[in-house]
């Protein structure tokens, strides 16, 4: 697993534990090689956001029991592929970020000037 620093490069903060998220399913945005899709910035979904998520052919508001997903509604929080967060935020359909839960890995794929435009959590 590649190390655990946030985009800030400060240690990366859980991301949601309800529903549960990432893609080791640990509560936080950690990645490694075997991760094709760099789930590693962590979003606060919205309606928005899922449609075109949804749009795109990646429905995240279905319940899918058999792998433990409970479907998505506005304003949980969820560790999302960098590249269709980028993709959302050249549609104009980007949700917020958790800098602070997002993996520093995110930054090959997103400029930390634009997160930092999404960010929740900056002061």
């Amino acid at each position: 697993m590649e190390a655990k620093l946030n985009v800030l490069g400060e240690p990366l903060m859980p991301c949601s534990d309800d529903p549960v998220t990432g893609f080791f399913r640990d509560g936080c945005c950690n990645t490694d090689s075997s991760d094709f899709g760099l789930h590693a910035v962590c979003v606060r979904v919205t309606a928005e956001f899922l449609e075109f998520s949804r749009a795109r052919g990646n429905d995240l508001t279905t319940p899918h029991a058999e792998f433990g997903f409970p479907g998505l509604k506005p304003g949980d929080q969820w560790c999302l592929c960098a590249a269709r967060w980028q993709e959302a935020l050249e549609a104009g359909a980007a949700p917020r970020v958790v800098l602070q839960a997002t993996h520093a890995a995110a930054l090959r794929v997103i400029k930390l000037k634009s997160l930092k435009e999404y960010a929740i959590d900056l002061v």
